[in-house]
């Protein structure tokens, strides 16, 4: 089985070097990389220049920003027409063990009745504490994926491999079929979301099943390259970024759903926010993030579905 990793790079030159070392590493060696840079202006592609020699590197260099969506698109489409079997979408603000792409490779092969493979994934500044240990859509929140396990100390409590129904493209083995009957990521997301909706048309399709499997070495720098976040955990400070694109993007994927019950909830979230910012009296605090939320709210109903 050939492997097309592909991930997303933008001003990633504080983590890529570990992330290249943690593929060199890797003891499956059936793969090729797809860097997809979105004009770094930091020394990303000074880092990536280095491993080139390794012909199983290759560089998508764009002149502008697409984005995250629109990146893995384009990684995605060369590792097909490249002749790639899976397509394992990855961030570069991971760290992960040697073994990582023989064992999903495995589970791929040893279950055929799953065509999407994904792992417990921990945070990288407290190596105890899981991230992702499985997510499976809410249907009384507007279809949304929680997290399990997210923030709780790992005691080996979902270390039992299942079906679930989403995986963050943090970390994901899709086998090809997949994009040939779903269709590829949604590009107007930019980024945050995509992955939601790439799940959620999975689901929806219901030809194909996700097994999340626990038992890989995965930390994940949350935050670390879009600035959504302050260093560790628990501080759970948003930027700008996050906020604008989160907020326009949760009511797009919720208007794609095209339900009476989709629209309860957008209006739900609008509420919540007067809630929030109006009503407890924390608007005089946050004037520009509650004027930024409403913007990117009503960005989100004016986009084209």
């Amino acid at each position: 089985m050939k492997i097309g990793i592909v991930t997303i790079t933008f001003n990633s030159g504080d983590v890529l070097i570990p992330f290249m070392e943690c593929i060199k590493n890797q003891t499956y060696t059936d793969y090729i990389l797809y860097i997809v840079d979105n004009i770094s202006t930091d020394n990303t592609l000074e880092i990536t220049a280095n491993y080139t020699e390794d012909k199983r590197i290759k560089i998508i260099a764009n002149d502008k920003n697409v984005g995250v969506a629109a990146g893995n698109n384009q990684g995605i489409k060369q590792a097909l027409e490249d002749g790639c079997d899976a397509l394992l979408i990855l961030n570069n603000d991971v760290e992960f063990e040697p073994t990582l792409l023989q064992k999903l490779k495995d589970q791929l092969l040893q279950h055929p009745e799953y065509d999407l493979v994904t792992c417990k994934m921990m945070y990288f500044f407290d190596k105890q504490l899981i991230w992702y240990a499985g997510s499976n859509f809410d249907r009384k929140n507007g279809w949304l994926v929680p997290h399990i396990g997210m923030l709780e100390k790992d005691m080996g409590q979902y270390d039992t491999p299942k079906q679930m129904e989403y995986a963050p493209t943090c970390c994901v083995l899709v086998n090809k079929i997949v994009f040939e009957h779903i269709g590829l990521m949604d590009e107007q997301y930019f980024a945050y979301f995509d992955d939601t909706d790439f799940f959620y048309r999975i689901h929806k399709d219901g030809r194909h099943k996700l097994l999340y499997y626990p038992f890989v070495e995965f930390y994940h720098k949350v935050g670390s390259l879009s600035k959504s976040k302050d260093g560790t955990p628990q501080n759970f400070k948003f930027g700008d970024f996050h906020i604008k694109l989160s907020t326009r993007n949760k009511v797009y994927y919720l208007r794609k759903q095209q339900s009476i019950y989709a629209w309860l909830n957008i209006a739900w979230f609008f509420i919540r926010m007067q809630l929030r910012f109006v009503v407890s009296g924390k608007y005089n605090l946050n004037s520009k993030t509650y004027i930024l939320l409403l913007k990117s709210f009503f960005q989100g109903l004016k986009m084209k579905i």
